[in-house]
């Protein structure tokens, strides 16, 4: 049997448009999004899901991309940083990590953007102890967490104004 052999066709809505694509079982969907569909937004980095550079957006959740087999997002809806300026608007956390200087390298920001965007949907409102509780498994080696917090309370300011 050749590795050809034991690939599976996988179909899913990514980024609001349908897809389809072949991956072996044990291929994360990370991989396939950055081999197939050309997504470098989400990065590897620890590679063990402890950092949160790969977070990814399946079926409204956040997930480790690095960790999730590609195998499950078969039928799945995935979202990754690129869809947020899709529009050419950007996302009012975007705007707000922009407008705070919430990243140094970038390296870590469409995870802590992802991340900050599922808070806000939970939490309209998070205290700097929710954001800092909801983040703690983003690692940032740049040490922006005081911007990335300020960012993430700008950000719930600019969602409340935009639905009032």
């Amino acid at each position: 049997m050749t590795m050809s052999d034991t690939t599976i066709e996988i179909r899913f809505v990514l980024n609001g448009a349908p897809v389809r694509t072949r991956v072996q079982p044990h291929e994360t969907l990370l991989d396939v999004l950055r081999r197939d569909f050309a997504l470098y937004g989400a990065r590897e980095s620890c590679g063990q899901g402890l950092c949160g550079c790969c977070t990814l957006d399946v079926n409204g959740e956040t997930v480790s991309g690095c960790l999730y087999l590609a195998a499950m997002a078969d039928g799945a809806t995935v979202g990754t940083i690129e869809q947020l300026d899709a529009d050419g608007t950007l996302d009012p956390v975007q705007e707000a990590f922009i407008e705070c200087g919430a990243f140094q390298c970038g390296f870590c920001t469409s995870g802590m953007i992802m991340m900050s965007r599922e808070l806000l949907r939970h939490n309209a409102d998070p205290s700097e102890s929710d954001i800092k509780s909801y983040l703690s498994g983003n690692l940032c080696r740049c040490a922006t967490y005081p911007e990335v917090v300020s960012a993430v309370r700008l950000a719930a300011c600019k969602r409340r104004k935009e639905s009032a």
